[in-house]
């Protein structure tokens, strides 16, 4: 199942993805058709997710019979985040490539030669993003006046649909409710200056729209293994970065399980899990330029188009 927000009509509504994207159901829209009774528990993603089992079966319901009254074309609608405001958002480093093939350029030594930081390897590190500044597939990214090096992290994440505290790696996966593709917009000059303080990352991250999500998420059951999927990247069409989630070096399960030791995770915060190896430009430098088109796509959830203007 795959389960999008959009604004249609003026009005952010929750829809069902039929046809790749080509087609929406306009989930309470539906509902209404149906029963003939408004549903609160479709009129958000964060209500879909907290709702559990009961309306994951309305939805199957309503996947069934699809009243044509309450579907329409991606043409009429706007894609937003499918969630337009995460309760949390926090960005991991599983790959180690990626940090291997980062610290080669910066350094100007081979990458099989970058030595890791060993606590790298033991524990899945992240990040806190800002949750509030999150947008969409289709949208434009407006660049900050501070920053000139405009780059795009190619990653993929997992929704929360469970919470919970001290959560056991084992039983980790039955807490995602399933998977959505990241864009995590870097102001790539302020990063460098802002890394070697060594404080952590303020600017380089933080400014409107830099969050991308989306386009959909994919419930877990139908996405399967994760760790089987291959990312791209393009950038107006052409080919920019190649790799597979196959190289994770923590999985979503260690993330979890990392990020509850004494601390609460709640349904709807979405883990990221960090960049692909080859999935920057900080890495192969080329970097996106005003009215470049940067396009991410992971088998089995889509594509997220972004353009980037001044």
């Amino acid at each position: 199942m795959k389960l999008a927000t959009v604004e249609h009509d003026r009005v952010e509504r929750t829809a069902l993805v039929l046809d790749q994207g080509e087609r929406l159901l306009l989930l309470d829209r539906a509902h209404r058709l149906v029963t003939g009774e408004h549903a609160p528990a479709l009129t958000t993603m964060q209500a879909i997710i907290e709702g559990g089992e009961p309306v994951r079966q309305t939805l199957e319901r309503l996947a069934e019979q699809v009243p044509p009254e309450a579907v329409v074309a991606a043409s009429e609608v706007r894609w937003l985040s499918p969630l337009p405001q995460p309760v949390q958002i926090r960005d991991f480093g599983s790959f180690m490539d990626h940090f291997r093939n980062a610290r080669s350029r910066i350094q100007g030594i081979p990458a099989d030669q970058v030595e890791l930081p060993a606590i790298m390897l033991e524990r899945p590190l992240y990040y806190v993003t800002n949750r509030l500044s999150v947008t969409g597939h289709d949208s434009d990214i407006h660049w900050p006046a501070y920053s000139s090096v405009r780059d795009y992290e190619l990653e993929f994440a997992c929704v929360l649909g469970r919470g919970g505290t001290d959560i056991p790696a084992t039983d980790a996966p039955s807490h995602i409710f399933g998977y959505l593709i990241f864009n995590d917009f870097s102001a790539r000059d302020t990063q460098l200056e802002e890394i070697a303080t060594g404080l952590g990352l303020s600017k380089s991250k933080d400014f409107t729209d830099a969050n991308v999500l989306g386009p959909w998420i994919v419930t877990a059951d139908e996405l399967g293994d994760p760790y089987r999927l291959t990312m791209t990247a393009r950038i107006n069409g052409e080919e920019v970065s190649r790799g597979t989630s196959a190289d994770m070096h923590h999985s979503f399960a260690d993330m979890i399980a990392f990020a509850s030791r004494s601390t609460r995770l709640h349904a709807g915060e979405v883990l990221c899990s960090g960049t692909v190896p080859t999935g920057c430009g900080l890495e192969h430098g080329r970097f996106l330029e005003p009215g470049d088109t940067v396009e991410l796509e992971v088998s089995g959830l889509g594509v997220l188009r972004n353009r980037v203007v001044s």
